[in-house]
């Protein structure tokens, strides 16, 4: 696929999740664009030769400062962007792919299949904790300086 196809198919990926799941209607576009934005991270640092979890790693910690920057922007939660956006990494086709190896008893792709799923989800878990840590610590420094600068 190119480039152009990877954007367009991952922003619907995206806003078609807030449609189905009754999201907020004015946040569309920008959760469509959190969602094409993280892709497009996993996209180039994959197709680069970037281990696909490291790759999944960062892009869900690029997922996580656009929805942070989205959700400071236009007053509303985090998680409608956040979650809106990792739609296009979870590995939905690999997990369909394990389960289909065990029910055709193909034990050994269905555990290198499974693991490989485990891992990406995992990955993105990691990479939004990542981002929300690093966002605490940046709120606690900017509170203990507010608070020096009062003193």
């Amino acid at each position: 696929m190119t480039i152009v196809e990877q954007i367009i198919t991952s922003f619907i990926a995206s806003a078609a999740f807030v449609i189905i799941f009754n999201g907020p209607k004015r946040s569309l576009f920008h959760c469509g664009l959190v969602g094409m934005i993280g892709w497009m991270f996993y996209f180039l640092l994959e197709t680069n030769g970037v281990d696909m979890v490291l790759a999944t790693v960062i892009a869900s910690f690029t997922i996580a400062i656009a929805s942070q920057y989205f959700a400071k922007k236009y007053k509303t939660p985090v998680i409608i962007y956040s979650v809106a956006g990792i739609i296009p990494l979870v590995p939905g086709g690999i997990a369909y792919n394990a389960m289909r190896s065990f029910v055709e008893n193909d034990y050994n792709l269905a555990i290198n299949l499974a693991a490989k799923a485990f891992m990406i989800s995992g990955s993105i878990a990691i990479g939004l904790v990542f981002s929300e840590v690093i966002n605490q610590i940046i709120r606690k420094s900017k509170l203990k300086t507010i608070v020096n600068k009062t003193h």
